[in-house]
């Protein structure tokens, strides 16, 4: 944590309705990125784990505007080892566009097993885990999340590491990233940020699952003429749509997203731009995609603004980084993951891929052992201070 100088040189402690509650001296109006306003003890078995805190911390809108964000720390029990805990940071998936829907320091508004099982895994093979909500997710109102975002995805992870840092001196410098679906391309946002806003600190790798990539080459292509897809598959892509269309409203108001929207597009995003992804289904059950737009999406000025938002860089990272993707995934359709390793072999990134069968974020056994081997590697040669 940085010093505060003549601010005070001492932390202070209050009392907080939901427990006890360590302020950070500076307060929410020191606003340096990576800068831990508030910390709070988790409730004992949150998220099936002890030693959980909830982080307050400073971040940027990709304006540089700086923003209040949160997420979590979760720390193994007992003594750290010579020079800190390994840390992985956890990226998660799509959750939806308002307050409390990243479900990493709120978890009323949907169960999620499966990604509590992994974070569990994770501090029990010894790491700490940090876990950001992402901007609008967590515990403030600061707008609807700008979703598949990769800077503001990336930025808000290593703010949170930074942070949380700061507050936990049994953290170590080494540290990797982890993520699913939405959250993969937050993790190789983040992997390939890290170099320049955390050279500080020993990054050994990233384990990426089924990520959105590519998506961006596609939408030249969209446009009324989309026919409407049936079923649960189609309302989710529906939903995917909107919020990455209120993303960019949010962001990019040079693109001028409202004037590609008809009616019933635009009312879908002013629905949706506060909700968990639930209801943003339930908004969108019965449209297409047709439905939602008056003109196709292959203007320049919309598709430069689409490539500064979400495109998933394929070169310039400085360590290995492990792609598990599902070959009949139909979330992101897997011609796209493909696209990804392609890219990745042509610009000779250190990479390697393990290929499964299921479902999106699925993970077989080659895949688990492929995650087992590589945090192994992490664990077995920490960073000393």
């Amino acid at each position: 944590m940085r010093s505060v100088g003549w601010r005070t040189r001492a932390c202070t402690a209050a009392l907080a309705a939901a427990g006890a509650l360590l302020v950070i001296p500076g307060g929410p109006a020191h606003a340096d990125p990576g800068t831990a306003f508030a910390t709070t003890p988790a409730r004992d078995g949150f998220r099936g784990l002890s030693n959980g805190t909830i982080i307050d911390y400073w971040t940027t809108r990709s304006n540089g505007e700086p923003v209040q964000a949160s997420g979590a720390l979760f720390v193994p029990p007992g003594p750290a080892p010579e020079g800190g805990w390994p840390v992985m940071a956890y990226d998660h998936g799509t959750s939806g566009m308002g307050p409390g829907c990243g479900g990493q320091t709120d978890t009323s508004h949907i169960s999620r097993p499966t990604e509590e099982r992994f974070l569990q895994y994770l501090v029990n093979k010894g790491f700490a885990v940090v876990a950001p909500d992402y901007l609008g997710l967590g515990r403030f109102d600061t707008g609807p999340h700008p979703y598949l975002e990769i800077s503001t995805e990336a930025g808000s992870t290593i703010d949170l590491l930074k942070a949380a840092r700061a507050a936990t001196p049994s953290l170590s410098r080494t540290w990797a990233v982890t993520g699913f679906s939405q959250g993969g391309q937050a993790a190789l946002g983040t992997a390939h940020l890290q170099a320049s806003a955390a050279p500080d600190l020993d990054f050994r790798g990233t384990i990426t699952v089924d990520p959105e990539s590519d998506l961006e080459k596609i939408t030249p292509f969209v446009g009324p003429w989309v026919p409407e897809i049936p079923g649960q598959a189609g309302t989710a892509v529906n939903g995917f749509v909107v919020s990455m269309l209120a993303g960019m409203r949010a962001t990019h108001p040079e693109a001028n997203i409202d004037t590609f929207l008809t009616p019933r597009g635009r009312q879908a995003l002013d629905e949706s731009q506060s909700l968990c992804f639930v209801d943003i289904m339930k908004q969108v059950e019965g449209m297409g995609i047709g439905d939602m737009l008056s003109r196709p999406l292959n203007d320049p000025a919309f598709q430069t603004a689409m490539n500064e938002y979400m495109t998933v860089p394929v070169n310039g990272y400085d360590a290995p980084i492990l792609l598990l993707v599902n070959a009949t995934d139909t979330t992101v359709p897997s011609p796209l993951h493909a696209a990804l390793a392609a890219q990745f072999a042509a610009n000779r990134v250190d990479f390697q891929t393990v290929v499964g069968t299921g479902t999106h974020t699925q993970l077989n056994p080659a895949m688990w052992e492929a995650i087992g081997a590589f945090t192994d590697r992490i664990l077995a040669t920490p960073t000393l201070p």
